[in-house]
């Protein structure tokens, strides 16, 4: 099963992580905001469902994930577009986006102020 972990992490936990994985320890595949609102912000609730329609799709057109969701495609191209920018989907050499993973993990702890 190919996972990405969505961790809030500061800039020094990304930093010994990718010490690790140049020590040749395995990290997982990782992406890091650096605030909860950040991450819940990237993940609002149409780019969730987005996810979730694309997990173990394959490849699609913009316009089938739009059908997917029963959603306009301008909306969803947006979505698309800041899930591309936050490293979520991909895009395949025939201009289709792919969600490569087949689960996500979010890991984040709230504190007291």
């Amino acid at each position: 099963m190919s996972k990405v972990i969505l961790e809030v992490s500061s800039r020094g936990a990304v930093n010994r992580r990718f010490r690790n994985a140049l020590a040749g320890k395995a990290q997982g595949t990782r992406l890091s905001f650096n605030s909860p609102a950040l991450l819940i912000k990237v993940l609002s609730g149409r780019r969730w469902d987005l996810l979730k329609v694309m997990t173990g799709a394959g490849p699609m057109t913009i316009r089938e994930a739009a059908r997917r969701m029963e959603r306009d495609v301008k909306g969803v191209h947006a979505d698309v577009h800041t899930l591309l920018a936050a490293g979520l989907l991909r895009k395949t050499g025939d201009d289709r986006i792919v969600f490569p993973y087949d689960a996500i993990h979010v890991d984040f702890t709230l504190r007291a102020a």
